[in-house]
Order: C-alpha cells, then structure tokens, then sequence
C-alpha cells in the first residue's frame, strides 16, 4: 500500500463512516479496485479509530457529562451500555463469519442496496419527538441489534442505528447523538481486540508513515461527514443517500457480471 493509497482510503473512510452509505462495504469495493491485498482488517480498524476523533470533538460536552456521572446523563449512559450488549454478542459469536466478508465486493454492493432501502424508508416515517431518556428500557437493545447487524459490510451502522433510533420514537437530533455516543464503545472495544489478535499473531507489517497518513486523514473527512449528516438529517433528506448507494452498488454489480 502506498501514501496515495493510504490517505483515500482514510478519507473514504472517514466520510463514509458517518454518512450513511456503509465504510467497511466503500472500503471493501475500493480496496478490490485498488487491488490492495495486505493487512486489510487490520488497516480497516485503524481508520475506524481514526474516526472516534471527530465523535469527542463535536460531542465533548455530552462525552464528559457521562463521564462525569452527572443526573441528567445518567440514564442515557445506561441506554447506550444497554444498546451495545447485543451488538458485542453479534461480533464475537460471529468474528470470523463477517472476517470473510470483507473480501466479497459482490455481496457487499447487494448490502448497499439494502441500506439505501433502509435509508428511503426511514424519510417516509412520522417524525418522533421524544428524547433518549424517554425510551423503554427494551428499546435501546432494538438500536444495538441495528448496530450489531451492520458488521455486515455495505450496511450502514449509522444509517441502520439513525433508522432504529426513528422508528422507536426519538426525534432527529437525539437519534443522531445516540448513534454517534453508541459508536465509540464499539468502535473502540472492536479495535483494541484486533490489535491483541495482531500482537498475537505478529503479523503488523504496515508502514508507520502509510498509517498515520490513513489514520490523520479519516479523522478530518470524519469531522466533516459528522456536520454533513447533521443538516441532511435535519433537513430529512436521507433519501438522498438511497440513490447513491443503489448507484455504486449497480456499478460494482455491473463490473463484476462483465
């Protein structure tokens, strides 16, 4: 992998990572065009790392609440460690099944389609009006199965866990927050665990400079594609992003029927 290399595929992830046209499937169908073979997964968590950056910049302030334990962020702590259960149960029953993957740019354009479905139906819903706190205590593990089945890569886990957040009643801006906070333990965990199996396996072969320039690029596409999404959603328009990902998912259907 070279430095061009590294930093497109840092700003496809960073961008990708938070709009919702799915990282993990964008960086499936790059990669195989790209024709880049070598430390894969490894490189993939690296950028999602990289992306957790932008998350404690713009939502510091939510972040050192509950960090603080303070009242009014109390319950919604608890929802987001409630909502993540079901998604970590997702990852190690089935680590190894969704590793294959991430080598299938075929069935990854077929997920794509599914997320731009998600997302087309998401914009016909009534908009809700309640707050994280509000939810039943069984709602947030609705959010983290979303969460957990977006492992899958051309499933959107901010598309799937901004739709689940919608449907069970939040308004937009809480819906977005919720996805975001719900990341960062998952994101994180997903990636310190990567990084033992490497040290355990020894297999970290990666350039220093190739990582960093991916890593350094994916948080400041990150910090975009989060402002990005904001006002798409607040201006309900995420059905623009069904048209684009049931484009690229015909293009990478098309090639590779050809």
């Amino acid at each position: 992998m070279n430095s061009f290399q590294a930093v497109f595929l840092g700003l496809i992830q960073g961008l990708t990572e938070f709009i919702p046209v799915s990282s993990s499937g964008h960086l499936v169908i790059a990669q195989y065009f790209l024709n880049i073979k070598e430390d894969q997964v490894l490189f993939n968590v690296i950028l999602h790392i990289g992306t957790l950056i932008p998350i404690f910049i713009i939502f510091w302030q939510d972040i050192r609440d509950m960090i603080l334990f303070k009242k009014e962020k109390r319950k919604e702590t608890f929802y987001i460690l409630l909502a993540i259960i079901p998604t970590g149960v997702i990852g190690v029953l089935f680590e190894d099944f969704f590793e294959n993957l991430f080598s299938n740019a075929y069935l990854t354009a077929l997920m794509l389609i599914v997320t731009g479905l998600i997302l087309y139906v998401t914009e016909k819903i009534d908009d809700g009006s309640l707050e994280v706190e509000e939810l039943k205590f069984w709602q947030p593990l609705v959010v983290g199965l979303a969460q957990g089945g977006a492992i899958i890569p051309g499933i959107s886990r901010s598309g799937t866990t901004i739709a689940a957040s919608l449907f069970q009643g939040l308004n937009r801006e809480a819906a977005a927050r919720f996805s975001f906070l719900m990341s960062i333990p998952v994101i994180g965990g997903a990636g310190f665990l990567q990084f033992l199996n490497v040290l355990e396996s020894g297999t970290f072969n990666l350039d220093l400079k190739i990582v960093f320039l991916g890593f350094f690029s994916a948080v400041i596409s990150g910090y975009f594609a989060i402002k990005i999404l904001l006002k798409v959603l607040a201006e309900k328009k995420l059905n623009y992003f069904s048209y684009y990902c049931w484009l690229i998912a015909a293009v990478v259907i098309f090639i590779n029927l050809t």
